[in-house]
């Protein structure tokens, strides 16, 4: 079983910047891909970006790429997403979550564990 907890999210000017964190509990984390994905009101849970278990392979979203950079520390059992050049667009929930599949999936069907989501608004 795996905990995730994120932390980060806020309100920011568009053109602003925001660091999204995901702690997860548990002794085997860096066996896990991470993704983050965001949703919005009345949209479907929609990819953001994906690591592997050693961080060695990412995958972005079309929307993301180039804006947003996510990243993993695992002696620190945490997961970040730096998100750079925020759109109004980009509002939304965010959740981490773990997969035993890989290297970096995007559906959200190959995530075992979620997050319970923080929420990012980004004013223009």
């Amino acid at each position: 079983q795996v905990q995730l907890v994120e932390s980060g999210g806020g309100l920011v000017q568009a053109g602003g910047s925001l660091r999204l964190s995901c702690a997860a509990s548990g002794r085997t984390f860096s066996i896990y891909a991470m993704g983050w994905f965001r949703q919005a009101p009345g949209k479907e849970r929609e990819f953001v970006a994906a690591i592997s278990g050693s961080g060695s392979s990412t995958n972005y979203a079309d929307s993301v790429k180039g804006r947003f950079t996510i990243s993993r520390d695992n002696a620190k059992n945490t997961v970040y997403l730096q998100m750079n050049s925020l759109k109004p667009e980009d509002t939304a929930g965010y959740y981490c979550a773990a997969s035993r599949g890989g290297p970096v999936p995007a559906a959200t069907r190959e995530y075992n564990y979620w997050g319970q989501g923080t929420q990012v608004t980004v004013s223009s």
